[in-house]
């Protein structure tokens, strides 16, 4: 298998790269993540890698960092989610917004990448609870305990945004009832 690539950037063609590692070219296909971050055509690159080979295909694909093709390969062990799919995700939301979204079991932030309806989101959500999150998007995402992931989601669907709900919960004391907490996050948010 083919676990890293070192050499010249040929050509970038979203989302295909041609690398030359002495003499030979590698077409590899990046999510939007890693195309952003990549150097100028003629530079050296270095890109670690996921290898498929199918019956009619040998494919690669790139990532920037280790820890992206560790969710790339965790996307793609779920069932109806391929490898154009998974690019897509990794295109669409970052790592730690993914972890986020996992954590907080949001379907909302999935179905906004395109081609991923309710059905595969929540398959997606899941599938990687427990596998995504404090390990792989410790970055941005913290971990919400349970009572407070059902107290954000009760102010999401009562029409506050993510944002008005992350602060409401801030109010909200450690270890708090889901129904209590409800009324002390609507509490903090009619103040506000």
């Amino acid at each position: 298998m083919i676990g890293r690539l070192s050499g010249v950037l040929l050509e970038k063609n979203p989302p295909q790269l041609l690398v030359d590692c002495h003499g030979v070219g590698y077409e590899v296909d990046v999510p939007m993540s890693t195309f952003y971050n990549l150097p100028g055509v003629g530079e050296k690159v270095v890109l670690f890698t996921h290898q498929t080979i199918r019956e009619d295909a040998h494919l690669l694909f790139g990532f920037g960092h280790a820890e992206e093709r560790a969710v790339f390969r965790q996307l793609i062990k779920i069932t109806g989610v391929g490898a154009r799919m998974a690019l897509s995700i990794l295109s669409g939301m970052t790592i730690a917004d993914l972890a986020q979204a996992v954590t907080l079991q949001e379907t909302g932030r999935l179905v906004k990448v395109p081609g991923i309806g309710k059905k595969t989101a929540e398959r997606l959500l899941l599938e990687l609870k427990g596998k995504l999150g404090a390990d792989l998007g410790a970055g941005g995402a913290h971990a919400v305990p349970d009572s407070q992931s059902d107290i954000l989601n009760a102010l999401v669907a009562l029409g506050y945004s993510d944002k008005e709900a992350l602060l409401a919960l801030k109010a909200v004391p450690a270890g708090s009832g889901v129904s209590d907490g409800i009324k002390l996050a609507l509490k903090a948010l009619s103040k506000g």
